[in-house]
């Protein structure tokens, strides 16, 4: 039996409304997260991840009201993060309605996190939010990727690769992946770092960053992608999920419809 692959679009909110930028900065006002969430389930999506990028740079936990309005009116899974910075954050993110916990800065600062929420909710539940950016001193033969964590602000050093083995072998059930020089940009997937972190790691792995057409999103799963995630092209109504999952679908790829 073949699986279906998921298309998730993602809400990336600030202050109780949904933003979207480049690169993670210059963001700007793109809806309400409830009117959002509602349309992209009505539109057939599989899954709806939504991150709060101001939480971890505010120093605080993600809004969980918000949490609570979008959970109100959906009812496919939902991947929350965004300041999760312990167990008690996440608890209090699954009581308020996500399916699934998002952790990226403090799981890198403490790895040790991902084994907690694993052993007390389950790997399925505990979701490793990797974003990369390619090196500034890679070799023109040799590409590599560095985290990086607070929301792009800062540059760990540290090679992606090996933190996606890592951070899987701790318990991270999943991989969300974006690419930081893409982010925005439209100018689709970064499809050699997805073929890197798919080879790495045995757990599913969801494109993120820089798609702008059901092309793009072919091509991250073609890279061997699991799951694929947009924001701009479906908040712009350039696209609706509908119309992306018929495009894959006439490219033989399965959907749910």
């Amino acid at each position: 039996m073949t699986l279906t692959v998921r298309v998730i679009p993602c809400l990336d909110v600030a202050d109780g409304r949904v933003v979207k930028g480049i690169k993670f900065q210059d963001l700007r006002d793109a809806g309400d997260p409830t009117e959002l969430a509602a349309r992209y389930e009505a539109e057939g999506a599989d899954e709806l991840t939504m991150l709060d990028v101001s939480a971890t740079p505010q120093g605080r936990a993600h809004a969980l009201d918000v949490v609570r309005a979008v959970r109100a009116v959906l009812g496919i899974p939902l991947t929350v993060g965004g300041g999760v910075r312990s167990l008690a954050d996440a608890r209090a993110l699954l009581g308020a309605g996500a399916d699934k916990v998002a952790l990226n800065s403090a799981a890198a600062a403490r790895p040790q996190l991902l084994t907690e929420l694993a052993q007390a909710f389950g790997c399925q539940c505990t979701v490793l939010a990797l974003d990369a950016a390619r090196r500034a001193d890679h070799l023109a033969d040799q590409l590599g990727w560095e985290l990086v964590t607070h929301s792009g602000k800062v540059r760990t050093g540290r090679d992606a690769v090996a933190w996606a083995r890592q951070a899987t072998a701790a318990g991270a059930g999943e991989i969300v992946l974006t690419s930081w020089d893409r982010d925005g940009t439209g100018a689709g997937y970064d499809l050699d770092l997805i073929a890197q972190i798919v080879d790495a790691v045995e757990v599913p792995v969801v494109a993120s960053g820089g798609a702008a057409s059901p092309s793009h999103l072919l091509a991250a799963l073609r890279a061997g992608a699991q799951a694929v995630l947009a924001a701009g092209m479906f908040h712009r109504a350039e696209y609706s999920v509908s119309m992306v999952k018929a495009e894959l679908a006439a490219a033989f790829v399965q959907v749910r419809r």
